[in-house]
């Protein structure tokens, strides 16, 4: 007759062996999955929240693709990560923002319920530390269902637009981005280029903490 003990430890064996098989890692969840940059993941408590909805909202040109390619870029430091796009993220660009290509899964899709069904079949790989997608308009309910997988995965869904109603109501994350400065090299007239700018970054939605926190991000 097999003992208590001996019962539990094959049944932790399994658990483990069984998580590995779906393509993760055993670990303990709760660390923040970084943003990329230290002032915005102190505004963030920590980071974003792991096994949550995240939103990066703004108008075109506000900044928020380059904190979604600096998240990417951090994710993929260690682990793999996934973007769902319509066309508009161009890899030699995620590159130069030092993103590992080699493990970062990219996928086009061309309609909002396209891109919610890849983000549910990725995210119930759980492979995956981050996931982003557009801010696609599709029903609550599947908002839902995504938040929910994503807390079973144990992984950030990050999505990058304007926040729908049903979007905003199941994201525990809310960032608004804005450009607020923008940095010329040195010269006059038709010699001077684009030097880099800087992103106000209010996160005026958080989970585990109150709103309000603002980080000033200088992107080169």
């Amino acid at each position: 007759m097999v003992s208590a003990a001996v019962a539990d430890t094959f049944a932790s064996l399994k658990a483990g062996l069984d998580a590995r098989a779906a393509g993760r890692i055993v670990e303990s969840g709760g660390k923040p999955v970084s943003s990329g940059f230290a002032e915005l993941d102190r505004a963030l408590a920590g980071g974003f929240i792991r096994g949550s909805i995240a939103t990066l909202e703004g108008g075109t040109g506000s900044g928020r693709t380059a904190i979604l390619a600096a998240a990417l870029a951090s994710a993929t430091r260690c682990g793999l990560a996934a973007a769902i796009h319509d066309g508009t993220l161009y890899p030699p660009d995620l590159e130069r923002a030092g993103v590992v290509l080699d493990r970062l899964l990219l996928v086009c899709a061309n309609s909002p319920l396209a891109s919610a069904r890849c983000a549910d079949i990725v995210l119930r790989s759980r492979a995956f530390s981050l996931v982003t997608l557009p801010a696609v308009h599709v029903r609550g309910t599947v908002w839902s269902r995504l938040g929910a997988l994503a807390k079973k995965s144990d992984a950030l869904l990050l999505t990058l637009g304007q926040a729908s109603t049903e979007l905003g109501y199941f994201a525990s994350t809310r960032v608004r981005c804005a450009i607020d400065r923008i940095f010329w090299t040195e010269g006059s007239g038709i010699w001077r280029e684009l030097a880099g700018y800087e992103v106000c970054a209010q996160v005026f939605k958080h989970r585990r903490s109150a709103p309000g926190a603002v980080a000033r991000l200088r992107i080169a």
